[in-house]
């Protein structure tokens, strides 16, 4: 029989938070936020009835997913960070990588602190409990609700530009559309959908990634005038912004083709700084 792959959503959640409760590294943290992701959206956008019954379920993981949230956040700054092969300033990257690890390790003691065996077993048995109740509620279409949400967002403005901001939104819901498209019946519309999906996904996340880090060292060792590395990190993510634009336009296309593509915004390295403490702040409110 093959699995339900609403009820797989409960089960690897609780398979990732006891992975998770046991050790906090960059792949359980990662594995759990993603799961708990999955299901807040299941049930916010399929179940949304459910949503309602199990508030206090939702509650208790969103408090643990943001804690994640700060690490996750952290480990993918320091993965970029090691990547970037430069000859400028060795020493400055090696006191932002040395600061971002002292960062994580305190909020890796936080995590741990609220992964406690009491707070555990309570989002444990509310995820059972959930998962019974969830299996005599009538779910709808999810290829359609996928596509629905994808169709959410604002639009650009008048000119087709399409900002750090914008590009952060479909980010998000293109994440959570594509948690939703994966609850779909096996088709080939459906694994088409998701893997354009996947693409846009990847590259705006890999854009963001880029964008947070360069956030973090421009308010550690200033801007693109006091610090060459700065300005480096900050050509990377004008890249990685046009990568992701372009994904994203291609996505577009193909689900709305009488719409025409949106442009980038003017991202010059200053342009890219002004707006970048805006922006982060807005990441910030979805980050965890």
């Amino acid at each position: 029989m093959a699995k339900d792959p609403i009820q797989s959503v409960f089960q690897k959640l609780e398979r990732d938070l006891g992975k998770v409760s046991s050790k906090q590294n960059a792949e359980n943290v990662h594995r759990f936020r993603s799961s708990a992701r999955r299901l807040e959206t299941l049930l916010e956008e399929l179940l949304p009835k459910q949503k309602r019954a199990h508030h206090k379920l939702l509650r208790a993981l969103g408090r643990i997913r943001k804690r994640a949230g700060k690490l996750r956040d952290l480990d993918v700054q320091l993965a970029a960070l090691r990547s970037l092969k430069i000859p400028q300033e060795p020493r400055r990257k090696s006191q932002l990588m040395n600061s971002l690890i002292e960062l994580r390790a305190e909020h890796e003691k936080k995590l741990r602190k609220a992964l406690n065996k009491e707070a555990v077993r309570e989002i444990r048995r509310r995820l059972k409990r959930a998962a019974k109740e969830v299996k005599s509620a009538s779910a709808g279409n999810p290829l359609a609700v996928a596509r629905k949400m994808l169709g959410q967002p604002p639009h650009p403005d008048s000119r087709g530009t399409l900002t750090e901001d914008l590009l952060h939104h479909y980010r998000i819901i293109g994440k959570r559309a594509r948690h939703i498209a994966e609850l779909a019946p096996p088709s080939a519309e459906a694994t088409q959908f998701i893997t354009q999906l996947k693409h846009m996904q990847d590259a705006a996340g890999d854009w963001h990634d880029w964008f947070t880090l360069t956030h973090t060292a421009a308010k550690r060792l200033g801007d693109v005038h006091e610090s060459s590395l700065v300005a480096e990190l900050h050509n990377v993510t004008g890249a990685k912004f046009r990568n992701a634009v372009m994904a994203l336009s291609l996505l577009r296309a193909v689900q709305t083709p009488h719409r025409p593509a949106a442009k980038p915004a003017d991202l010059t390295r200053h342009g890219t700084h002004r707006q970048a403490r805006k922006t982060t702040q807005a990441a910030a409110a979805h980050a965890a």
